[in-house]
């Protein structure tokens, strides 16, 4: 029996992972959210699922380690690899990737008149392809979290972060002023695996993308 590993990005991507694939007949026989356990059976014997870091998911995927993953389209963005295939946009935790400044800054700032910016961001790959295209130079200082904080101690000028309701920009004085793509969900797939394991990667994506329509 093939067995397909499903790679899954824990946290938010998680939580809303889980009512889509069992609208796609996969269920966990624990929930992910609880149990501590990093490879989960589901209902089907032939499918598992593996709960991961989020950056982790495409290198998963890349290797073989997972048949398919549900990542970010934030952290595809990122990620260098060339092993694996963007098969859908699963329309969840969506959000858009934004530059955003001080208030007190936005209030007098005009994004056009840019030409060199100090920016704080975990997406130092997808921020200098941002601004590169603009033709703006880019000083970028990579954080790991709590990109708000950076402008307030004078770390940088702008940050470059994923937004949501936009609640906690606001709570920091900070306000979205450029918008550099919008994000969502994905599922991706293993180039080899979608050959040697055709038939049955068939059948789960398009049980998949079923569950989005």
């Amino acid at each position: 029996m093939l067995v397909l590993n499903i790679a899954l990005s824990k946290g938010r991507i998680l939580e809303e992972s889980l009512p889509l694939l069992a609208r796609a007949g996969v269920k966990p026989v624990e929930d992910p959210l609880t149990s501590r356990k990093l490879i989960l059976d589901t209902n089907l014997p032939d499918v598992k699922l593996t709960v991961i870091r989020a950056a982790d998911v495409p290198t998963y995927v890349q290797f073989g380690a997972a048949d398919l993953g549900i990542a970010g389209k934030d952290v595809l963005m990122e990620y260098d690899g060339d092993g694996l295939y963007e098969l859908l946009d699963l329309k969840i935790a969506r959000c858009r990737m934004m530059v955003a400044e001080p208030a007190s800054l936005a209030a007098r700032d005009d994004p056009e008149s840019w030409t060199r910016v100090r920016v704080a961001t975990k997406y130092v790959k997808t921020t200098q392809r941002h601004f590169a295209a603009k033709g703006i130079q880019t000083d970028i200082i990579k954080l790991y979290g709590s990109m708000e904080l950076a402008p307030l101690v004078g770390l940088s000028d702008r940050i470059v972060d994923l937004v949501a309701s936009g609640q906690t920009l606001k709570a920091n004085g900070l306000i979205a002023v450029e918008r550099i793509a919008d994000i969502s969900a994905w599922l991706v797939a293993n180039k080899a695996a979608l050959k040697m394991k055709r038939a049955p990667l068939k059948a789960l994506v398009d049980r998949i993308a079923g569950a989005v329509e």
